[in-house]
């Protein structure tokens, strides 16, 4: 099974988390996330449509590795 082309990955021992995009089986890193706001404002960037949605909804494109959805503090 694939995993969602955008990753939020586990929250790092000084807090946040890094953020990676999938485009063309190529992991990019889009920078580390303090809170949700960062990564709207890395997807906004790229121009992907509707980024408070992925991130604040519930999206198959956006994957939330190992820690619970929306904390970036240890």
């Amino acid at each position: 099974m694939e995993r969602a082309p955008i990753v939020v990955h586990r929250i790092s021992p000084s807090g946040g988390r890094r953020v990676t995009i999938r485009v063309r089986g190529a992991d990019t890193v889009l920078g580390v996330a303090y809170t949700d706001r960062d990564v709207i404002e890395f997807l906004r960037r790229l121009e992907v449509p509707e980024p408070d949605d992925l991130v604040l909804g519930n999206s198959p494109l956006v994957q939330w590795q190992d820690d619970d959805p929306h904390v970036y503090e240890p």
